[in-house]
């Protein structure tokens, strides 16, 4: 990376669906990347695409196009199922505090990159072509499984039986896909073939790309030749972004294409089982946390929690306990902010040693790999310890930078009601005499309004529930 500058490419959704909270999980990762890269002073042009068409349901070009079958699931065109999704999706992200890249790239508006890459690749004698499609030749690329490190031998020996038997290796991949055999029309006179809503003329027949050309002829076309990272989630790796690789340096005839591949763990839910639509197990973030009541920051607050590298435990119960945990440090923050000093003005205080030191401590956590759980535990020691409350704050305030939990949001109702006052002095009173079941039920009443108790050393307060 020059001159504290990064090209930086994330894999985007396929917009059949609403994204499942495993593939959040890996968007936030990469927007805690991207955060990270800014807090150490690089600028970060960061790309992400979205599939709109070419993603077949199976990985390695077997099925129907996920789009084309939307359509058909919600009775609408493709196009439509496409931007529907795709403006889902960028809600979702937004609710979780993920930064938006700086360019959108869609599939559907770059087939002249696509097809000249294509051409590019033809020319170099990597490609073929069967009666449904045009294919690239694994094996003429040398160590296509550098990225995998998978066994290419007991690959072939256990390779799913497929409906094309014309592909001449089991990791050859489409680059263009006919809509018709040869890519001709259905019938002669017929205006337009019947079979599919997205389709486009090209030298070898009509049709449509493949998945894996789309990413390598966006992300050089903005990101150049060679760019620094590439990121996505662990499935990515043994297909998807292999493929990526082996057509990108054989067009470009640059290696390494891109310096640094990061990918994100699976997020499990009971049982160990990996999270995904085709296994109909996934949730959303509208039914795994709005529904329930929950901020989705309290999402974002367990994926921290866990290493990128390593799956994530989803349950009802840990949910709960993100959204306590989260909410205790919003509690934290705002009592902090309660002190009567100029927030708005108020500047890290460099000269102080111990803040230094503190946030020198974060720094090194978040540069061995990204430690958010580390990062955390840095966070919790600056609130324990027995800093100034203004250096305390504007050092939380400067984690949060990276950190995306919204702790500088003001507590917009710092008056408390005269019901909820009344509430607490009889639940005091309750307390002095002993009566901790009316006393629970007071808080209760108190919780109901919005309000709760927190109990501290210096005794109870009232705090404002924005959760």
């Amino acid at each position: 990376m020059k001159h504290n500058k990064a090209g930086m490419y994330a894999c985007g959704p396929t917009v059949y669906n609403y994204a499942h909270i495993g593939n959040l999980r890996t968007y936030i990762f990469e927007d805690l990347l991207k955060r990270v890269l800014n807090y150490n002073g690089y600028k970060v042009r960061h790309v992400m695409n979205i599939t709109d068409v070419g993603h077949l349901v199976g990985d390695r070009d077997m099925g129907e196009d996920k789009l084309e079958l939307g359509a058909k699931r919600e009775g609408k065109s493709a196009w439509e199922i496409a931007k529907f999704y795709e403006q889902a999706f960028k809600a979702d992200i937004k609710k979780l505090n993920i930064l938006a890249p700086d360019i959108w790239c869609r599939a559907t508006g770059h087939i002249k990159e696509q097809i000249k890459m294509i051409k590019d690749l033809e020319k170099k004698g990597y490609t073929y072509k069967t009666s449904d499609g045009i294919y690239f030749n694994a094996a003429k690329f040398k160590n296509y499984a550098k990225l995998s490190g998978q066994n290419l031998e007991k690959l072939k020996e256990g390779a799913r039986v497929e409906k094309n038997i014309e592909k001449k290796n089991p990791t050859d991949f489409a680059l263009w896909k006919f809509s018709t055999p040869s890519g001709f029309p259905m019938a002669k006179g017929s205006k337009k073939n019947s079979k599919r809503q997205m389709e486009w003329e090209s030298p070898w027949g009509i049709g449509f790309p493949g998945w894996h050309i789309e990413c390598s002829a966006m992300s050089i076309k903005y990101l150049g030749r060679q760019f620094d990272i590439h990121c996505g989630g662990a499935d990515h790796i043994g297909v998807h972004h292999t493929n990526e690789i082996a057509q990108s340096e054989a067009a470009t005839g640059k290696s390494p294409w891109v310096k640094y591949w990061l990918h994100g763990e699976f997020l499990n839910i009971a049982g160990g089982k990996k999270m995904a639509k085709s296994a109909a197990n996934f949730l959303t973030l509208e039914n795994a946390v709005l529904k329930k009541g929950i901020n989705p920051l309290a999402f974002r607050f367990a994926a921290l929690q866990t290493h990128y590298r390593k799956p994530m435990e989803y349950s009802d119960e840990a949910m709960k306990s993100a959204k306590r945990g989260l909410e205790h440090l919003h509690n934290q923050t705002r009592e902090l902010q309660e002190h009567k000093f100029p927030i708005s003005n108020f500047q890290f205080p460099i000269k102080g040693k111990n803040s230094k030191r503190f946030k020198n401590k974060f720094l090194k956590a978040l540069n061995d790999d990204l430690n958010m759980p580390q990062a955390l535990a840095v966070m919790q020691e600056v609130l324990k310890s027995k800093l100034p409350k203004e250096e305390k704050l504007a050092l939380v305030l400067d984690f949060d930078k990276v950190l995306g939990l919204d702790l500088n949001k003001k507590n917009k109702a710092r008056t408390i009601p005269g019901e909820v006052r009344s509430l607490y002095k009889l639940r005091e009173k309750f307390r002095k005499e002993k009566k901790w079941a009316e006393a629970d039920e007071i808080r209760k009443k108190i919780e109901k309004l919005g309000y709760k108790v927190e109990d501290t050393k210096e005794g109870a307060r009232i705090v404002k529930n924005n959760f």
